[in-house]
């Protein structure tokens, strides 16, 4: 039953991304500018950390 939802929720994700590029782009966006904050903070406690 998990298999049958996965392949039913990943096409309709491709069929979103195909009939609505542009927010689905902005979207895709979004999550990357969100991990790559996630990213820099934590690279950024770090240093502070070894800093002192």
């Amino acid at each position: 039953m998990k298999k049958v939802l996965g392949w039913i929720l990943l096409f309709l994700l491709v069929f979103w991304i195909g009939t609505n590029p542009r927010p689905a782009a902005e979207t895709a966006r979004g999550i990357g500018d969100g991990v790559a904050a996630i990213f820099s903070n934590i690279g950024t406690f770090f240093v502070e950390l070894a800093n002192g």
